[in-house]
C-alpha cells in the first residue's frame, strides 16, 4: 500500500471517528453563550456531576450551579431543574444541588425542582421532556460538555439554549482531560439519537415544574 494510500486511510479514519464529535459542535451552532449574554426561559437545566466525599459539590458542580443562580438573580429564568443521579457513586447530586442551590446561594426553595434519576446527558434531557414537560428552557454545564448537551436536548424537542458554567478552581489538566472524555462521548450521544433510546428510569408526569411557575 502507498504511502498517498495510508494518508487518505487515515484521514478518513479520523473524519468517521470526529463525525459525532463534529455533530454536536455544529448542531450547537448559535445556542450557546455566556451567561450575561443568554436568552431568558422559564426553566434552566442543571446537569449533575461529581460530588465531594462530605457531600458538597465539587468545583465543576458547583460553577454549575453559581451560573444557574445568577441566571435566576438577572430574571434569566424562573425555575431550576436540577437533574443527576441519586444514588451515583460520589452520592445524591440532586440532593446536594439542592442544597447547595437553596443554602449558600439563597436560591427560593420553591423555585428548584430534582430529578433524580437524570443518569446521563440524553436521560436527563428526555425526562426533561417527557417527565417534568419542559418545551424550552437554558441548560447549564462546563464548555467542554455544552455543545453535546445542547445538541441531545435539541434533538429530542427541546428548544435549548446552553450557558457556560463557571468552574472556578479547575486546573486546565482537569479541563483538559473532561474534553477528551467528552469527544468521545459524542459517539454514545449519536447512537443514543438515532435509535431513539428511552430513558433508563420511565416516571409518570410530574408537575413540579408547572406548579413552581405557577
Amino acid at each position: 500500500m502507498t504511502r498517498r494510500r495510508l494518508v487518505i486511510l487515515g484521514v478518513a479514519a479520523v473524519l468517521l471517528v470526529s463525525a459525532p464529535w463534529i455533530w454536536t459542535s455544529t448542531a450547537a451552532w448559535g445556542h450557546v453563550h455566556d451567561a450575561a449574554d443568554a436568552p431568558a426561559a422559564d426553566v434552566v437545566v442543571v446537569l449533575g456531576t461529581t460530588v465531594g466525599a462530605d457531600g458538597q459539590p465539587e468545583d465543576r458542580l458547583a460553577g454549575r450551579l453559581r451560573t444557574a443562580a445568577e441566571l435566576v438573580a438577572a430574571g434569566r429564568a424562573r425555575v431550576v431543574l436540577v437533574s443527576g443521579d441519586g444514588g451515583g457513586l460520589s452520592g445524591d447530586e440532586p440532593a446536594a444541588m439542592t442544597a447547595y442551590l437553596t443554602g449558600a446561594l439563597g436560591v427560593d426553595p420553591a423555585r428548584v425542582v430534582a430529578d433524580r434519576h437524570g443518569l446521563d446527558t440524553y436521560d436527563s434531557c428526555i425526562r426533561a421532556r417527557d417527565v417534568f414537560g419542559v418545551r424550552r428552557a437554558l441548560i447549564v454545564t462546563q464548555s467542554y460538555h455544552l455543545s453535546r448537551a445542547v445538541t441531545l436536548c435539541r434533538s429530542v424537542g427541546i428548544d435549548v439554549d446552553g450557558v457556560r458554567a463557571r468552574c472556578d478552581g479547575c486546573g486546565r489538566a482537569l479541563l483538559a482531560e473532561k474534553a477528551v472524555r467528552d469527544y468521545f462521548a459524542s459517539g454514545k450521544a449519536a447512537w443514543d439519537v438515532v435509535r431513539g433510546r428511552p430513558a433508563a428510569v420511565t416516571s409518570p408526569p410530574n408537575p413540579a415544574i408547572q406548579n413552581a411557575l405557577s
